[in-house]
């Protein structure tokens, strides 16, 4: 039989994709075995998050972050070299949200973007009636797909403190777990009576939240969160990991779903405020 040379070409390159694959599966299965460097521990010293964490909690959170490490892409841009230590830090914090969940939902995360600080974004708006408006906005942070994360170096380490409720990290990376839901994480659409209790309380605080800011209270969720229920989820996530005793106790239907949800509970966890 013969084959025409294109098609040889794609056998050949799918048996050299399939054989990487194999292989790249293997190393990571290695690495995985190993300890975690102990000169990496020293590298997150800053992070507070992480310095609060069980040792079994930390042993999870390890094994996630090493995963993401192995498989995402951290470039630098505008200028921003990529160190060891920011990897580390941006990876360590992402996978405090996933440690217990499932340690692979970042696998169809190709890249993570560093900028020194703050970027703009170029952004077109179609409303309702098919008005168009064109612009741009200064940025901290962006979850373009489930493929590309944007962060600022300058607003991340402004997160590393842990205990302010702005962590730029967290909430990029509960924006990804919600792509990865489709969207079903924050889908107002199904909230009607009897709806889950995640729905249920995901809306309800959002309303609190709202009502507060119209009412120019101050609130320990950021009026940021008041947006729509996407941002309200992910700026939740920020302060249910940064400020969770107090979080536990103004908002206990939703820190009860956040709790189910994450597999953990940072009130929990040695210095949770």
């Amino acid at each position: 039989m013969i084959v025409h040379p294109a098609l040889a070409g794609l056998i050949a390159f799918a048996v050299l994709v399939a054989v990487w694959r194999v292989h790249s599966t293997r190393r990571l299965n290695r690495m995985l075995r190993e300890p975690f460097p102990p000169a990496w521990r020293a590298l997150l010293a800053r992070v507070r998050l992480y310095g609060c964490l069980p040792s079994a909690e930390r042993a999870r959170v390890e094994f996630a972050a090493r995963r993401l490490l192995h498989r995402t892409n951290f470039i630098g841009c505008g200028g921003l070299a990529v160190t060891d230590e920011m990897r580390l830090i941006v990876a360590t914090q992402a996978a405090l949200l996933v440690a217990h969940r499932d340690p692979r939902a970042y696998d169809a995360l190709y890249s993570v973007l560093l900028y020194p600080t703050e970027f703009v974004v170029e952004d077109r708006h179609e409303d309702e009636y098919g008005l168009v408006t064109e612009g741009s906005r200064t940025l901290s942070g962006q979850t373009i797909d489930l493929s590309r994360i944007v962060l600022s170096w300058e607003d991340v380490e402004a997160g590393l403190a842990g205990d302010d409720g702005y962590n730029v990290v967290l909430h990029e990376f509960a924006h990804h777990l919600d792509h990865l839901s489709d969207g079903a994480l924050t889908d107002g659409g199904s909230l009607v009576p009897g709806a889950d209790r995640w729905h249920t309380a995901l809306q309800a605080t959002y309303d609190e939240l709202c009502n507060a800011v119209d009412r120019d209270e101050d609130t320990l969720i950021d009026p940021y969160g008041a947006e729509d229920l996407t941002e309200f989820f992910a700026t939740a996530t920020e302060v249910f990991f940064e400020r969770a005793g107090e979080f536990r106790a103004a908002h206990p239907r939703l820190h009860a779903q956040l709790r189910e949800f994450y597999g953990v509970d940072p009130a929990d966890w040695s210095g949770g405020r």
